[in-house]
């Protein structure tokens, strides 16, 4: 099995399942317009964090790690009638991109971007009191994997779904000998998990048309 197997069974299921959408191509070209990195999820992921909002019937969404949209785009599109989501980027010019993007789909009266670093954004989310999260989704620097955890802990209620992405590392995660900063990120917020009471979590391991890797759910009060 090859890279590019991987792929074509990412296109396949795409041209099937995930149909072409104007909103989330227009945003993938404003992206690469503005530079940013390829790092948005792939469309199949992207259904999956939609489908995952919507059979928890989420109403309050938190993504940590915006980038420039994409992947926001299908977490909004996911939410209960009346919900609305936070996304916390940490680069100003990404946001605005994220901004134009989300206007451009027809979210901007639901999602909200904060600009600025995560954790210094958290504990501001957490004195708000606006209640807690119904998902949270972070795609965000794996060196603070363990911290966003534990806020995204503190933010969620039992019942709550906490996805990690890009935890696997194209299987670096399992190096316990690893000097990869962001591997022993990933492996911290495996301990973190694992340590936190009431949480019931797994690692599955994907391959697609973003390689090797893999996304950590967690179930908190589970």
């Amino acid at each position: 099995m090859t890279p590019e197997r991987w792929s074509s069974v990412d296109r396949y299921v795409a041209d099937l399942l995930v149909p072409s959408d104007p909103a989330l191509d227009a945003a993938l070209a404003a992206n690469a317009a503005a530079g940013l990195p390829a790092h948005d999820v792939s469309p199949a992921q992207g259904r999956l964090l939609e489908i995952l909002a919507r059979m928890r019937g989420a109403r309050r969404i938190l993504e940590i790690g915006t980038l420039g949209g994409y992947s926001t785009i299908w977490l909004a599109r996911g939410l209960a009638a009346g919900g609305r989501l936070v996304t916390l980027e940490r680069d100003p010019a990404r946001a605005d991109v994220a901004r134009g993007n989300l206007a451009r789909a027809g979210l901007a009266d639901v999602v909200e971007v904060r600009a600025g670093p995560a954790l210094e954004a958290l504990p501001v989310l957490a004195e708000e009191r606006g209640g807690s999260f119904d998902l949270v989704f972070v795609d965000a620097d794996k060196e603070s994997a363990a911290e966003y955890a534990r806020w995204a802990l503190r933010l969620t209620a039992a019942g709550s779904a906490i996805v990690f992405d890009n935890v696997v590392r194209g299987g670096a995660l399992a190096d316990v000998d690893s000097d990869d900063a962001r591997v022993r990120g990933v492996r911290a917020l495996h301990e973190a998990l694992a340590g936190a009471p009431g949480v019931c979590a797994t690692t599955v391991q994907t391959v697609g048309a973003k390689g090797y890797d893999g996304f950590t759910l967690a179930l908190v009060g589970g």
